[in-house]
């Protein structure tokens, strides 16, 4: 099906737009009917009270107005808050919008937290940071949903089942759109910071033996009943006063007793319960969709307990309970406190509801994070019908594809084919300077990491094995470790011929290999190392000026294969089409790009 993704997205923007300004009317209405509804309502009650003296009537306009005042903030309250809803809607399509017309560089999360240098090719592929495939695709609002599509991009699975299984849910996703861009307007009710959830899990976790007993729980139940009881009968003189102020002292000394352990529930209370509030509405909408791709069904199977009970219900009690924590701030807190003893009240609803929920909050979360990951991946789907699923084989070859392009590169990206068989599974990349060597390599990088994530690549056809991504381009001095770029690209080649020593499927990109030191050590060095990966049968790519490393196609039997990039002049500049072609480059340009640069090879002075 051939759409226009940024066609449907201004139309929805333009939708929440005339929403909003629908919205916005309707509560400038209703308050001005509450204001009028309330004056209304105390002038009648006036005039019937001090003029007509008919009290009845009095009485019964005053629960009239209370009533309707009531009912129209209630209304009004609703409206508020699915005027929200349309306000992140609206923003949600206009980022949408500006994803897919290639304006997400300014994308707010470029996950910079993520960028690891040690990785095994995250940092030289463009996963994580600035201009980031992360920075494009990402839409969670959720500290799990990011850490989950971190997870997606750093690591795939071991068998193709489970990616065709991830293929499957992202394609459901990227046909929902509704359900997508409401599940990411719950999220965004999250405010400031994203908070980690661990003292979250934990706090529901951990199971307090004081409040568990039934004995504690009978006590706390019948003293709040003793002070009533008490006050009541002081009240007519029938007890004597002290009696319910001792009664009241115990209660006071109960409360200080456990006042540390409370007050630390309290504030974790405090900290989570917006973020209470929109789990609650995210899981809520995930119960009610009507998922059919096994993927999904098993995430939503995996948030019920043994009773099939209502996630979002379970979550309600507790927001419920939070709220009950929180209200601690009004001046009258005190009193009930002391009388009904309300702190310990919560705390026994909270144990109760640990005891019963509290162990399954982790999944909960978890899987709205997976959600929230699979539906960033989703994006990429809906944005690019024209991209394709990959085909993912056991031990088929390593790497076949057509028409394959950068997926950041948007409309600039020139597209070529690759073919990486078993019996040839080395490509020589051979080019002169600003060619397209570099760029081709993180191609083929970054669109495997998308076929082991799930989602579509870049291609017209892609056909792969799962391997084991390892790289090395981005290799540079590190001055705090005391090493030379030499040494660290010696220490990424160790580390890719320990992972083939262990016998895992390695798939490498080596940029300029061995750059960092003499021509002569670099040219031997590559020789050395690129055979050494062709004997032991390991797929890949290498960019390199050396030339004279293309006799490696003669001399490995075809196991090493030549291509390169050309450019071509034209009125005295230079051009390049960034065509993949068979063979050994017979081109240079470093002098011409020197002198492009203003610097006049013919004289040696400076």
């Amino acid at each position: 099906m051939k759409y226009d993704a940024s066609v449907i997205y201004e139309k929805r923007r333009n939708r929440f737009e005339k929403l909003i300004a629908k919205q916005t009317k309707t509560i400038n209405f209703l308050s001005n009917l509450r204001l009028i509804v309330f004056i209304a309502g105390v002038a009648a009650s006036i005039y019937f009270i001090f003029i007509a003296k008919y009290y009845i009537i009095a009485a019964a306009v005053l629960a009239a107005t209370a009533i309707t005042f009531i009912y129209l903030a209630v209304i009004h309250n609703e409206i508020i808050l699915n005027r929200k809803y349309s306000e992140a809607l609206k923003n949600i399509n206009e980022k949408s919008k500006a994803r897919r017309e290639g304006r997400w560089k300014d994308f707010e999360d470029t996950g910079d937290d993520f960028v690891n240098k040690d990785h095994a090719y995250s940092y030289d592929l463009d996963i994580f940071g600035e201009k980031s495939l992360y920075q494009m695709i990402c839409t969670p609002s959720t500290y799990l949903g990011r850490q989950k599509l971190k997870d997606l991009l750093e690591n795939h699975p071991d068998s193709a089942d489970e990616i065709y299984a991830r293929q499957e849910a992202v394609t459901e996703l990227s046909d929902n759109l509704t359900f997508r861009q409401m599940f990411m307007a719950d999220g965004m009710f999250i405010k400031g910071e994203i908070n980690d959830p661990q003292s979250l899990f934990e706090w529901a976790e951990q199971k307090s033996e004081l409040f568990g007993r039934n004995s504690i729980k009978a006590i706390i139940r019948l003293m709040p009943l003793l002070a009533v009881l008490s006050i009541i009968l002081a009240a007519f003189s029938l007890i004597s006063y002290l009696i319910p102020i001792a009664i009241l002292v115990v209660n006071y000394l109960f409360l200080k007793m456990k006042n540390k352990e409370m007050h630390a529930a309290f504030e974790m209370a405090e900290k989570y319960k917006r973020d209470l509030d929109v789990y609650k509405r995210m899981l809520l909408r995930m119960e009610r969709c009507k998922f059919k791709s096994s993927y999904l069904v098993q995430i939503q199977e995996s948030m019920l307990d043994s009773e099939g009970k209502s996630v979002a219900g379970q979550l309600k009690k507790l927001s419920g309970i939070v709220e009950s924590m929180t209200n601690r701030y009004n001046f009258f807190y005190f009193f009930i406190n002391i009388i009904f003893l309300w702190d310990f009240q919560c705390m026994i609803s909270y144990e109760k509801w640990k005891t019963a929920s509290g162990s399954r909050i982790r999944k909960w979360l978890e899987a709205i994070g997976e959600i929230e990951a699979l539906s960033s991946i989703a994006v990429l789907k809906y944005d690019n019908p024209e991209w394709v699923m990959p085909t993912i084989t056991e031990d088929g070859q390593p790497l076949t594809a057509k028409k394959l392009g950068h997926p950041l590169l948007g409309n600039d990206r020139v597209c070529n084919d690759l073919n990486i068989e078993s019996s040839s599974g080395i490509l020589l990349i051979t080019g002169s300077n600003m060619s397209g060597k570099s760029t081709l390599l993180r191609t083929a990088g970054i669109n495997l990491v998308l076929a082991y994530a799930g989602a579509p690549v870049c291609a017209d056809e892609f056909i792969c094995r799962i391997m084991d991504i390892h790289t090395c381009m981005r290799v540079s001095d590190d001055l705090e470790q005391n090493i030379s770029s030499f040494y660290a690209e010696l220490l990424r080649i160790k580390n890719i011929i320990s992972e083939v020593k262990k016998g895992k499927p390695v798939f490498f990109l080596l940029d300029e290999i061995f750059k960092g030191t003499n021509s002569k050590d670099r040219h031997t060095g590559a020789r050395v190392l690129i055979r050494k990966l062709s004997k032991a049968g390991i797929p890949g790519m290498v960019s390199t000026h050396d030339l004279e490393l293309g006799d490696l196609e003669k001399t490995t039997n075809g196991a090493v294969v030549n291509y390169h990039f050309s450019e071509y002049y034209k009125d005295n500049e230079i051009f390049f089409d960034y065509i993949l072609r068979p063979g050994i480059s017979t081109t240079r340009n470093a002098i011409y790009l020197m002198k492009m640069a203003g610097i006049d090879m013919e004289k040696e002075e400076i």
